[in-house]
């Protein structure tokens, strides 16, 4: 990661229904919760069902200035492995920063994919996990927890709980507790 930044700087990779504008904002509140500054929104192209779609995040210690798009993140989710050879999930990521992605690859086949990133690449098969512990391909709570075992950005305590007051409410807390330990295999998983 870098260190001369101010501002930590995430990118969401998803087709559109996947999560990746709620994973963005448990991630944020998360961060508020921790007293940190934050910004999150969705990027959207075609609105439509299974569209390439980005969020962005940016977490700060101090007041955010900037509403631009992020151009040179921190770190890169990928929560759909077939955005790899369409969407330059790699670009401005250096070999200090982290490209988290979402498949049963290997790491070097992951790169090979991205046009040879050697990186900080952590492949999860976060929908595999999704079914295990959810039973529904859902990996967007997975990759959080992985995001937050790479990079510390904010604690896994805060995290579930922020998942749990936005969502116990619209989805039951017996929902609720299977996607707090899905967030908590994706934090565990190598």
């Amino acid at each position: 990661m870098k260190t001369d930044k101010k501002i930590f700087e995430i990118i969401i990779f998803a087709r559109a229904g996947q999560g990746a504008k709620s994973a963005a904002e448990v991630l944020a509140q998360a961060a508020l919760l921790e007293g940190k500054q934050v910004q999150a929104f969705p990027y959207y192209g075609p609105e439509r069902n299974g569209a390439p779609t980005k969020a962005y995040v940016r977490i700060s210690d101090d007041p955010i200035r900037t509403h631009e798009p992020i151009l040179d993140p921190d770190v890169v989710l990928v929560l759909d492995d077939t955005l790899l050879g369409s969407e330059d999930v790699t670009s401005n990521l250096d070999e200090y920063e982290s490209l988290i992605v979402n498949t049963n690859l290997s790491r070097k086949e992951v790169s090979e994919a991205v046009g040879g990133f050697d990186g900080n690449i952590k492949a999860v098969d976060a929908t595999d996990i999704a079914m295990e512990v959810l039973g529904q391909n859902k990996p967007n709570g997975i990759m959080l927890g992985k995001l937050v075992q790479v990079s510390g950005v904010v604690k896994l305590d805060s995290l579930e709980q922020k998942f749990r007051d936005i969502f116990e409410a619209k989805i039951g807390e017996e929902l609720t507790n299977k996607n707090i330990r899905a967030i908590q295999k994706g934090h565990d998983s190598f």
